[in-house]
């Protein structure tokens, strides 16, 4: 990594500005850190191993808070996050079968289409799931196909699964952000894990989870003083770019 004190400083501000949004509404957001990441690493492999790790430090510094706050359903999270690990094992090793780029641009269509769902205009308010008859089978295909799509690009992808706890499972949505973010710290554990081998550059780590710990911690505590209407709206407005930042990725490399 760059040793220069302004790149140094850059990058441990976009990390906590990036760690800040998501933790107040369930998500890491690598996709949207990753480029700056990549600038600045020692090798795309150590930068995309790094970025791993920065989402799972981010994610587990968020979750504690939402822990805490009573807003992890660990029963879901029990099914949720065993195919995520495995999806997202099986995902880095077969890597090569699919080009990165098309992969990245299913994603980032997905995500926009997810997030103009949620905040478009409706003539009557956006229904808001309650968490009282939750679907803990599609919580586990959906944990293990988001983990094999993670796997062969190399994110966390909590915007994907965020879509899927809100939509498919049906928990609500403070209490999905939470359990996002607790699923989102095995599979980046298990990514840095597979990282190792081909190297991580663990100066950049150590800067973007340094800076990415305390922003967790303030978006986390925001989460609680939204309306579920309106985090439902939050979380809509964050996918959105999330959509457009993978978009952009997939064009650009």
């Amino acid at each position: 990594m760059d040793s220069d004190p302004l790149v140094v400083a850059a990058v441990a501000a976009w990390c906590f500005t990036v760690a800040l949004a998501g933790g107040a509404v369930g998500l890491v957001l690598g996709n949207i850190r990753l480029p700056v990441i990549l600038l600045v690493a020692s090798s795309p492999a150590a930068g995309a191993g790094a970025n791993i790790g920065i989402s799972g430090i981010a994610a587990l510094a968020a979750a504690g808070t939402h822990a805490r706050a009573g807003r992890v359903n660990w029963r879901l999270f029990a099914w949720m996050a065993p195919p995520s690990i495995v999806g997202a094992v099986a995902g880095s090793l077969a890597g090569g079968v699919l080009p990165s780029e098309i992969l990245l641009a299913v994603i980032g269509a997905t995500l926009l289409w997810f997030g103009a769902d949620l905040v478009r205009p409706r003539k009557e308010p956006l229904p808001v799931p309650d968490g009282t008859d939750l679907d803990l089978r599609a919580a586990a295909v959906s944990g293990g196909l988001v983990g094999l799509l993670g796997g062969l690009v190399g994110l966390i992808l909590g915007a994907l699964r965020m879509p899927a706890l809100l939509k498919n499972v049906g928990e609500a949505p403070a209490r999905a952000v939470g359990t996002n973010l607790a699923v989102g710290v095995c599979v980046g554990a298990a990514g840095v894990a597979g990282h190792a081998p081909s190297g991580v550059d663990w100066a950049l780590l150590a800067i973007g989870a340094g800076a990415s710990v305390p922003g967790a911690l303030l978006g986390a505590r925001l989460t609680g003083r939204l309306s579920a209407a309106a985090l439902m709206r939050a979380i809509g407005a964050v996918l959105i770019v999330a959509g457009l930042a993978t978009l952009a990725s997939a064009f650009l490399r």
